[in-house]
């Protein structure tokens, strides 16, 4: 295992890296083209991995001023997740607008 701890690369070229098994808490990535990136299996590790612990919980994760657009969240536990100031002109969830829900439910609090 190597430890990376406290890290910092500026200026850096990663095309095509890949990281696994790894422990990112408190990773920051700033002013990053992240374009074709494919993140997935994020989150406390599962029953059976080595560093299983049933009691720990997720840290929240934050985006801040990203650009999502064309976005895929699949299969995502988006418990207790807020979205604000936030852009959201063809979203749909669970191939429903979000447009459309604000619509349904203004009508429903009348």
């Amino acid at each position: 295992m190597a430890s990376l701890n406290g890290l910092m690369l500026d200026d850096v070229s990663a095309k095509g890296a890949s990281i696994t098994n790894a422990n990112l808490s408190d990773l920051e990535i700033k002013d990053a083209q992240m374009g074709g990136a494919y993140i997935h299996n994020i989150g406390m590790p599962p029953e059976g991995h080595p560093f299983y612990d049933p009691n720990a919980k997720q840290r929240p994760l934050r985006f801040e001023d990203c650009n999502l657009e064309g976005t895929t969240f699949a299969d995502c536990n988006l418990t207790d997740v807020s979205i604000t100031d936030s852009n959201t002109t063809g979203m749909t969830i669970d191939g429903v607008l979000v447009s459309e829900l604000f619509k349904a439910y203004q009508s429903l609090k009348k």
